[in-house]
């Protein structure tokens, strides 16, 4: 009996596929990134070959956008074919967990993830065809992931603004109120 409680989640958790590679958006489960990303990969993702796009919540509390694939390197230019516009754009070197940060139009990118419902994208020196990925569900993962980067209000100032002081009752009571005819 004790076996079989054993077993069964083992063999539960080899069958999953690996987390940072399922198809479609969810949360980046990269080691330190917690829900401060999410990661969009392509609809064949496997464990072994994927290719996915990261949109994440900056220290700075800025947006960056990023490259993820199983590719060895991916740094350099990739194609982007989203919503039948074609562009291109260069993924630099990145001190994240993902392989590329995207700096030129991230700020199209960035709406388009939002707001747009597929892409194709391939690394220029890739030879195989390009990855699809879906953007159902892009919007609500990327706000998610992005509230974290909301400014923060101090715990000690509840009320922002200078000279009101939050200890100062706002309201005078007048008694009570007179009865009136019904």
């Amino acid at each position: 009996m004790a076996l079989r409680l054993l077993v069964a989640p083992t063999v539960l958790l080899l069958c999953l596929p690996s987390l940072g590679s399922e198809p479609g958006w969810h949360y980046s489960p990269l080691a330190g990134e917690g829900d401060r990303a999410t990661l969009g990969c392509d609809r064949e993702a496997t464990p072994d070959s994927f290719t996915c796009l990261a949109v994440r919540c900056e220290d700075d509390f800025s947006t960056g956008l990023y490259i993820h694939s199983s590719r060895s390197n991916d740094t350099g230019t990739w194609e982007i074919t989203l919503d039948r516009e074609n562009h291109s754009f260069t993924a630099e070197t990145t001190d994240t967990p993902y392989g590329g940060r995207i700096v030129e139009k991230s700020d199209w990118l960035l709406e388009r993830l939002r707001e747009g419902t597929f892409i194709y994208l391939r690394h220029v020196g890739d030879e195989g065809g390009f990855a699809f990925i879906s953007l159902a569900g892009s919007l609500y993962a990327i706000n998610s992931a992005l509230s974290w980067c909301a400014p923060r209000v101090p715990e000690n100032e509840p009320i922002g603004k200078p000279g009101v002081n939050p200890l100062t009752r706002m309201e005078t009571h007048h008694g009570p109120s007179p009865t009136r005819t019904q």
